[in-house]
């Protein structure tokens, strides 16, 4: 096969195409992976609208899992037809951050198929920008991670969202039997937390989202875990400027909680979760708030709270994700929630940003 149907962003249109291009050929330190499942972001659209991805045309798409079918001369330890994970982040691997397990922030950083974030010269994002939402696609042969054989392809795909909800978590730095707000449960990060939440030791859960239906949805997945949802739509009309969401935290627990994950893109849910901590608390965002928090720094001091902010995993992360899900101690397949073909990629994107029924985890196969 020499032509492959790919979902394609170009310069000057924000919406996503369905082109047939050719399918790449390997280089010297490349393999070629047949994708079998591509992972779905919401978020992709919204920084294509802002500019972020800084090489275009490219197909999109970070998030992939499938079959190596081609290697390049060079690449060695590598079989054809074994199971992999795509390792989005590209980075330049010598740096402290990239030393230090700070992946994230070398200046190289960006994403196969998703945006760069730097202003630095970015050799590796200039040949691997193409993402997952294809036939077939490029990559390093250093970002493959074995998928173990218990793993579907699917849940591969996702092993990125996973990463980053335990990063999230990691830098909470949580006590044993700790109590953790969840803002925005209900979606992609809100729900790989809360899967992941036993496994960090929590001991109680407060979710809070915008609909207490949703929330209800998803409350089995804490299993055994003690859990209280706050849904905005049972707070009162006015609870954005009356501080009606801290209220309704501090009912819950009087002394504050150890930590709040805060996945909100915007609006006072933040900051009045930020004053339900306790004291020592720390709030981890990961929602990419434009929002500033209407604190005085002397709130923060006299509480010693921690706010900490992270917009990546690294890949020691999706490596402890990887052996929790092959150990058999991690099961998400109930997380993904929809599953599309790549003819209706169009579709799924519009499905995602819509959000008018519950997606936890969306996926495509090609």
């Amino acid at each position: 096969m020499t032509a492959m149907l790919a979902a394609r962003a170009r310069k000057g249109s924000g919406a996503l195409q369905l082109n047939k291009i050719a399918v790449p050929e390997p280089g010297p330190q490349d393999v070629l992976v047949k994708v079998a499942s591509a992972g779905l972001a919401p978020g992709m659209m919204t920084l294509l609208a802002q500019g972020a991805f800084t090489h275009l045309p490219t197909t999109l798409g970070h998030e992939a899992a499938g079959t190596i079918v081609g290697v390049g001369s060079d690449v060695t330890g590598i079989p054809l037809g074994r199971r992999v994970r795509v390792h989005p982040n590209l980075n330049c691997r010598s740096c402290n951050f990239c030393r230090t397990d700070r992946d994230m922030m070398c200046p190289q950083q960006a994403m196969i198929g998703h945006a760069a974030f730097g202003d630095a010269p970015m050799p590796l994002y200039d040949r691997y920008h193409d993402g997952g939402l294809a036939e077939y696609v490029r990559v390093p042969h250093w970002l493959v991670d074995r998928l173990p054989d218990s793993v579907s392809f699917d849940v591969g795909a996702k092993v990125h969202d996973l990463a980053n909800a335990l990063r999230a978590l990691k830098l909470a730095k949580l006590p044993k039997g700790a109590t953790l707000i969840v803002t925005a449960a209900t979606g992609t990060m809100g729900t790989a937390t809360v899967k992941l939440a036993p496994h960090f030791g929590v001991a109680r859960l407060i979710l809070v989202g915008r609909s207490a239906e949703r929330l209800d949805a998803v409350r089995p997945l804490a299993g055994d875990i003690p859990t209280d949802l706050v849904a905005f739509d049972a707070l009162p009309a006015d609870w954005g400027t009356t501080n009606g969401l801290t209220q309704a935290l501090r009912a819950l627990v009087p002394q504050g909680a150890d930590a709040v994950l805060d996945f909100v893109p915007d609006g006072p849910a933040t900051a009045q979760s930020l004053a339900a901590l306790a004291k020592g608390g720390s709030l981890v965002h990961m929602g990419a708030s434009c929002l500033p928090l209407p604190f005085p720094m002397v709130a923060v001091m006299a509480n010693c709270w921690r706010i900490i902010g992270t917009r990546a995993c690294t890949r020691s992360d999706a490596q402890d994700v990887l052996n929790l899900l092959g150990g058999g101690a991690l099961d998400i397949d109930d997380l993904i929630t929809h599953r599309f073909p790549l003819v209706e990629a169009e579709r799924a994107v519009a499905a995602m940003q819509s959000r008018t029924e519950p997606i936890w985890m969306a996926v495509v196969n090609p």
